[in-house]
């Protein structure tokens, strides 16, 4: 008896969890075409006296929506997907670029390049044409 009750509860969650999936299912697609009905009537009211470009209808305004998400991309740079990403990055820079102190070493980049960047990427180039004319011969 207690067997029965267990799979009777088993079976609701089933049901109530196809249920939840069917209806956003519902939703997100009467969510699409609302956008494309949304499009539509930004495009009519303020497209045609701007620019003088012509109406679109329903399907017209799907499809140019619909190209635009393809070219343009569909959101990936939110705070959970690619903004996340992206300020990992920076810290892994931030740490690369900063000493143990806090303070960058990079500060010194300028005054090194001047002293001696210069010299020594010109002694690197030389080195480097002399190996090619070695290997050459």
């Amino acid at each position: 008896m207690e067997h029965t009750g267990r799979y009777e509860r088993k079976m609701e969650r089933y049901v109530t969890k196809a249920v939840k999936v069917l209806f956003m299912i519902i939703f997100g697609i009467i969510m699409i075409f609302l956008m494309g009905f949304v499009f539509m009537w930004l495009w009519n009211w303020l497209m045609p006296d701007i620019f003088g470009l012509t109406t679109l209808t329903y399907w017209q305004s799907f499809g140019l929506l619909a190209l635009a998400k393809i070219i343009f991309g569909f959101g990936g740079d939110s705070s959970k997907g690619g903004g996340h990403k992206k300020s990992k990055r920076g810290d892994k820079l931030k740490k690369y670029c900063n000493s143990k102190n806090g303070d960058s070493d990079w500060r010194h980049y300028d005054q090194f390049w001047k002293e001696e960047g210069q010299e020594a990427f010109n002694a690197y180039v030389d080195r480097i044409k002399k190996e090619d004319l070695d290997e050459g011969e």
